[in-house]
């Protein structure tokens, strides 16, 4: 199969998710210590695979500084654009209680939904697409933990997009249009990524794999904690172990 083709494939099937996720969670009524339960599992399995996979590569790849630097540089461009996309209604986007304002209580906060949305979105796909560059097999690994992280993404979000009282139509549309950004952004990560040095390839990583763990931070484990359990720390740590099993299986 041609290596585009791959790329963008395997982009979609980690969007999709976000689709099915959000299928269920608009028209299901899942109680919100589950979702917080699922969320805190997609957590673990990200930190795993940007711990063991992302992190793991950019070192070997590049070294230390172009690791580092790279890491620092996505969580600090990450945290950039939640703090501007928070002030204009979307900090609470991947919540599935009341905390998403509607349209009437934050004008613009359907656009600022979406564009946080494509924000947390991007950077999993495009190491998709990177992934693709070391040996000309994906990583799937890193498929495995956009997809099972999305899920419950999709489902907290879109709980709470229905409980702002949106529509149908804007949260599919939403999501079918990350679901068609991730395909996108995976091949570029492929076609435009693997024209540069491996150094400036261990960076790029790396920038993904920060700006991922600032997302887990900032979006996922607060959805994950707002509804707390006594075992919520120990799914979270179960989805770091199905993830680091992957990674070494």
């Amino acid at each position: 199969m041609n290596a585009t083709i791959e790329a963008a494939l395997w982009g979609f099937v980690s969007g999709a998710a976000l689709l099915l996720g959000a299928l269920v969670g608009y028209g299901v009524r899942v109680p919100r210590w589950c979702i917080a339960s699922i969320m805190a599992f997609g957590a673990g399995v990200l930190m795993s695979a940007v711990s063991f996979e992302l992190m793991a590569e950019s070192y070997d790849q590049g070294g230390l500084a172009p690791a580092a630097i790279g890491a620092a540089a996505g969580a600090a461009a990450y945290t950039a654009g939640n703090a501007l996309l928070s002030r204009r209604g979307a900090r609470h986007r991947k919540r599935s209680g009341p905390g998403q304002p509607s349209e009437d209580q934050v004008a613009g906060s359907g656009t600022a939904l979406a564009l946080g949305a494509l924000l947390d979105g991007v950077p999993e796909s495009a190491v998709i697409g990177v992934s693709l560059l070391d040996g000309g097999a994906v990583s799937m690994v890193t498929v495995a933990a956009v997809f099972i992280s999305n899920l419950p993404e999709g489902l907290s979000s879109s709980a709470g997009m229905r409980r702002a009282g949106r529509g149908k139509r804007y949260v599919f549309g939403v999501w079918g249009a990350i679901a068609a950004a991730s395909t996108v952004s995976a091949v570029l990560g492929y076609t435009v990524v693997g024209g540069f040095p491996d150094s400036v390839i261990a960076a790029v990583t790396a920038v993904a794999a920060g700006a991922i763990l600032a997302m887990i931070t900032d979006t996922m484990i607060p959805e994950a904690v707002e509804k707390a359990h006594l075992a919520i720390g120990l799914v979270l740590v179960s989805g770091f172990l199905v993830s680091f099993a992957l990674s070494q299986a």
